[in-house]
């Protein structure tokens, strides 16, 4: 075993450990006395199901993460990597066919192996605050449609890019790039009328005064909106949502059809004003350029190290190939994920106060205060993380510090 194998081991273990303490000092303050801006959003009753519910996934978040944990580990120590590549070169010679049968198995493996856990979040917790709304059926359709899309989607783009890798060498990253761009920008065209429509139904919203209110703030702030459509979210969850997808002429807003439900129409304005300032201040395009450079680096720094058969044996296997060092690269390169997607969540913390402030600006503050309260209630979510876990993993700034950004006003922010 090579010295690259117990980096490997080090860096999923440190990962593994630093959850594990990020998650303990966030489950510390769910006790935490609930700020004074937001007492009015549970009850006692619904405040101790709140505090239950977090508690459930905390616990339950532990078991899943260190059976992923170990799982992982007995497959490099135990030579699983190795096994699954001798089936996939006695099946084939091919590099591509081969690649594709090695993360097919891996793949679809290991959603079968973690199938329990995900079965008994949806059908026991949820279930049991009141969130689910999935049937066993639909739950297993889900299942099969994600299956085929990995297999069609995946499997064509893996092909595609260890294509270029044998014709351009290692230069294959540069065509590659343009692979994934291409197809970063056509799944945000249209991911709305490809994908969705493969899991939900959706429909335009009816004419009443809902859509006249809409369409008249969107006149208001110039904005050209003519897709608006409600997704039925309800099937799965009683949890709500809305979205803005798409730029130019393909741009669209979804509303789940929980979300129409749960909040007046003032507030679901002022949801929208939300998402249309994350347009307007150029957010979308931001994040998508961000994401399209930050993959060019990801394949740059590849293909350096993509042709050094130390990175193919690091994770157990005795023969170099492509495949085997994307995964051995996928885990060293993981430390330098983590630093940008603590980058990447610094920015969206940012872009969503200043849409938050677009919204305030452009409509009102209140309903969207109300409206953020309101969603909150209903996911039961944590209104006290540890200022840590936040750092780390929000993207969104916590709700109380959004209600406290969203009543001042704008003369004290420059002062």
């Amino acid at each position: 075993m090579n010295t690259l194998f117990y980096i490997i081991i080090a860096i999923l273990i440190l990962q593994f450990l630093m959850e594990i303490i990020l998650e303990y000092l966030n489950a510390q303050r769910y006790k935490d006395p609930v700020p004074e801006e937001l007492n009015d959003v549970f009850d006692v009753t619904e405040y101790q199901k709140s505090q239950d519910y977090k508690k459930t996934n905390y616990k339950f978040g532990i078991l899943t993460s260190t059976f992923s944990l170990l799982l992982t580990l007995s497959f490099l120590f135990l030579g699983g990597f190795e096994w699954i590549d001798s089936i996939a070169r006695n099946y084939t010679e091919s590099p591509i066919l081969m690649a594709l049968l090695f993360f097919g198995i891996i793949m679809i493996g290991s959603d079968i192996v973690t199938t329990p856990f995900s079965y008994y979040k949806t059908f026991v917790i949820e279930e049991r605050f009141g969130f689910n709304k999935s049937t066993k059926k639909l739950f297993f359709m889900d299942k099969l449609k994600g299956w085929l899309m990995m297999l069609l989607i995946g499997g064509v783009l893996l092909a595609v890019i260890i294509g270029f890798f044998q014709w351009a060498g290692t230069y294959f990253w540069i065509y590659a790039w343009g692979l994934v761009t291409f197809f970063t920008i056509f799944m945000n065209l249209f991911y709305s009328k490809l994908i969705v429509p493969l899991f939900n139904k959706q429909r335009p919203l009816e004419e009443g005064s809902l859509k006249s209110k809409i369409e008249g703030y969107a006149k208001n702030v110039g904005f050209d909106l003519k897709n608006i459509f409600v997704i039925d979210g309800s099937k799965r969850s009683t949890k709500a949502n809305a979205y803005f997808s798409g730029f130019g002429k393909e741009k669209r807003v979804t509303l789940y059809d929980t979300l129409i439900k749960d909040l007046e129409e003032d507030e679901i304005v002022a949801v929208l004003a939300h998402e249309i300032g994350h347009y307007k201040r150029n957010h979308i395009i931001f994040n998508l350029s961000t994401s399209i450079l930050l993959t060019g680096l990801t394949l740059f720094i590849l293909s350096i190290f993509i042709n050094n058969p130390e990175i193919s044996l690091a994770i157990g296997v005795s023969k170099a190939s492509f495949h085997a060092a994307l995964i051995g690269f996928g885990i060293l390169y993981s430390p330098i994920s983590e630093i940008t997607g603590l980058a990447m969540n610094l920015l969206s913390r940012k872009f969503e106060y200043q849409a938050d402030d677009y919204a305030k600006n452009t409509f009102a503050a209140l309903p969207l205060i109300t409206s953020l309260k309101k969603l909150s209630k209903n996911s039961l979510s944590n209104l006290t993380p540890h200022p840590a876990y936040v750092f780390m993993h929000y993207s969104h700034p916590p709700l109380i510090a959004r209600i406290r950004n969203l009543q001042q006003s704008p003369l004290s922010k420059t002062q």
